[in-house]
């Protein structure tokens, strides 16, 4: 039996498919006979569009990373799926005219109208290559390309099995999916290690039977049936969709991925000039968190929120394996958030390892400085700690779990780490008021020395999240967003089911504040990398330097006793109270000590509680400022002597 599965335009080109690589090893052990490929059109793609238009990485990366809300990669391909390369143009240049550049808009046209010609050729070689089964995987903005090419193998070799799945396909929309595409003859919703190999265990089963056999037929539905979350063909081409399986897979039975075809193709493609490869590994999959605290905005996880995380022994190995064989350091973690129990054990033996691994992972923001220096050390470069917004009101209303100033520690001791932080600020959720974010946006000019905000939006509704599924959580009326009616040509009720993305009447703040915090965001962005705030711990004192266009002193000493001791403990949060009692002052005193130390920009404050916003000064350019501090503090006090109106600034 020969299987091709096939990762379209628009994933990622530098990286392989992980989940066209675990499919890859579970069909190999599970049918050792079978034959399985993976060809990456997405590769393809860039190989033969940019022989036809003036095209390059950052439109790649256009429609690969900042499209996805407007729709417009799977835009592209809509005039392959319905075969015609005017497919809703007025429609779609009518709604994106005033959010796209003259060359943006003229490159979605041109794209648009050559997209047939693409799948017409790629589909004449995958069939000229004779497959038994093709698999299609979709994420993101695959639906279209993977349905257009799907729809055009059917046309020429109706004989062949097309099979869809992915985070596309997962509950509602992969049987919406299998009801009104008929060329998609099998759809696996859910986690597809163990159906998919069923499936073609079934198909090949079938493959085998001879003709005359009366029973073939119904040995195949038997088979079919019993294979959870499977969406199939039944009598008489009726729509059949099994329930989906309410166990999750577990963690040892999700295999490593098998990544060889993807280094080949990359090194035969005019992308091996555009992109260095990273590798992509799992070790983990649903939210420990979600399980507990769905935040209400996530949509991820789908069906499967149950977290289960393989041994860190296991995932160590997997890890360095695939670092070893392909000779790539740089690696994507998948998962949606870091177990735990991994800071002690996986992370310190990659640590001693002896490989400069560099990491990026999505963890939980209110991790410890001790923890956040653990993953730095383990080769975390980067990391995506959910921050989403400073103010603790906002987060509550999330089901966040964690205050302002936590996420505001994470940024600081990510930045004494060299760690880098992904995030965005989100806002539009139901009881927030303008105070939330203006209260933070008179802060930020203090903050330009900490990794700022990728940006500022508003908040999207997403299929499986709490503000999908619960409207009494404050969203109702919800429509499928507007980009869907410019792709598919199905009723509403059946993009309500395809959909991921739904338009609701906003919530939450206004555009006025809105624009306030994106400016102000805007401005943040801009700073960072002039901006500096760090301090030096040297004992009987502290001496803090600093860098930001909105405050205008450079070098600040710290030398009285309760103010070095107030400063150590606002490490961590702590009220006006809690400070004083820590430190047996007045709170008075303390209250006034800390508005002080607002309005020089070294703490913020949210929600009563302070938190010191310098991280550590990690190599000797303090030490050096220190001491022509002190040489020029001992050469003013020399011609202080002598001329007492001489001042000497620092």
């Amino acid at each position: 039996m020969r299987i091709l599965l096939v990762n379209m335009p628009w994933t990622s080109i530098d990286v392989p498919s992980l989940a066209l690589g675990i499919l890859t090893n579970s069909v190999r052990q599970k049918l050792p006979d079978a034959e399985v490929e993976v060809l990456h059109a997405n590769l393809d793609f860039v190989d033969w569009v940019v022989d036809r238009t003036e095209f390059g990485l950052s439109d790649y990366y256009y429609y690969s990373l900042f499209t996805y809300f407007a729709g417009c990669g799977d835009w592209v391909f809509s005039s392959a799926l319905y075969d015609d390369p005017q497919w809703r143009v007025e429609e779609f240049t009518s709604r994106v005219r005033d959010q796209m550049t003259e060359r943006e808009l003229a490159l979605n046209l041109e794209l648009h109208r050559i997209a047939p010609e693409f799948v017409a050729e790629l589909a004449a070689r995958i069939v000229e290559r004779a497959p038994d089964v093709v698999g299609f995987t979709s994420t993101f903005q695959q639906n279209a390309a993977a349905l257009a090419t799907a729809k055009a193998i059917k046309r020429l070799a109706p004989g062949i099995h097309t099979v869809m799945g992915g985070a596309n396909c997962d509950g509602e929309q992969g049987a919406a999916i299998h009801r009104n595409f008929a060329f998609i003859d099998y759809v696996v919703r859910g986690e597809g290690e163990t159906a998919f190999p069923r499936l073609l265990a079934a198909l090949d089963a079938e493959r085998a039977t001879p003709a005359a056999d009366p029973s073939g037929a119904t040995g195949l539905a038997d088979a079919l049936a019993g294979i959870e979350g499977l969406c199939w063909p039944g009598p008489g081409g009726r729509h059949v969709a099994n329930k989906m399986s309410t166990t999750p897979l577990p963690p040892a039975e999700i295999v490593a991925p098998d990544y060889s075809g993807y280094f080949e193709r990359l090194a035969g493609s005019r992308a091996r000039h555009w992109v260095e490869p990273r590798l992509v590994v799992e070790g983990a999959r649903g939210c420990w968190w979600g399980e507990k605290h769905h935040c209400t905005f996530c949509g991820l996880n789908g069906s499967f929120m149950q977290f289960r995380s393989k041994h860190p022994g296991r995932f160590y190995e997997e890890i360095i394996g695939l670092a070893e064989r392909h000779q790539v350091l740089d690696m994507f973690v998948v998962d949606n958030i870091l177990d735990m129990s991994y800071v002690t054990s996986l992370l310190p033996r990659l640590a001693e390892s002896g490989y400069d691994l560099r990491l990026q992972y999505e963890i939980k923001s209110n991790m410890k400085s001790a923890q956040v220096q653990a993953l730095a050390d383990a080769g975390l470069v980067s990391v995506q700690p959910g921050i989403e917004n400073l103010n603790s009101r906002v987060l509550k209303l999330m089901d966040k779990g964690v205050t302002g100033c936590l996420n505001i520690r994470m940024l600081r001791d990510a930045e004494t780490s060299g760690i880098t932080i992904a995030w965005n600020y989100l806002y539009g959720f139901p009881g927030e008021t303008d105070d939330d974010y203006l209260s933070v946006v008179e802060q930020m000019p203090a903050l330009h020395h900490l990794c700022p905000a990728d940006g500022s939006t508003r908040i999207a509704i997403e299929r499986f999240s709490p503000f999908f599924v619960k409207p009494e959580l404050g969203f109702t009326d919800l429509r499928p967003a507007a980009q869907y009616r410019l792709i598919y040509d199905l009723p509403e009720s059946e993009l309500m089911d395809l959909a991921y993305l739904f338009d609701v009447p906003p919530q939450g703040i206004d555009e006025e504040t809105a624009d306030r915090l994106e400016r102000a965001v805007t401005e943040w962005q801009h700073e960072y990398a002039r901006s500096r705030l760090s301090h030096h711990d040297l004992g009987d004192q502290i001496v803090l330097v600093s860098r930001r266009r909105h405050f205008d002193w450079h070098v600040l000493r710290l030398t009285d006793p309760v103010e070095v001791a107030a400063f150590r403990q606002l490490d961590q949060p702590h009220t006006v109270a809690a400070l004083a009692r820590r430190l047996s002052s007045p709170e008075p005193a303390v209250a006034v000590l800390l508005r002080r130390w607002r309005e020089l920009g070294i703490v913020f404050e949210d929600a009563g509680q302070f938190i010191q916003i310098a991280p550590k000064a990690m190599n000797q350019d303090l030490l050096r400022i220190d001491h022509l501090h002190q040489e020029r503090e001992a050469a003013r006090q020399a011609a202080a002597a002598q001329e007492p109106a001489v001042l000497t600034a620092v």
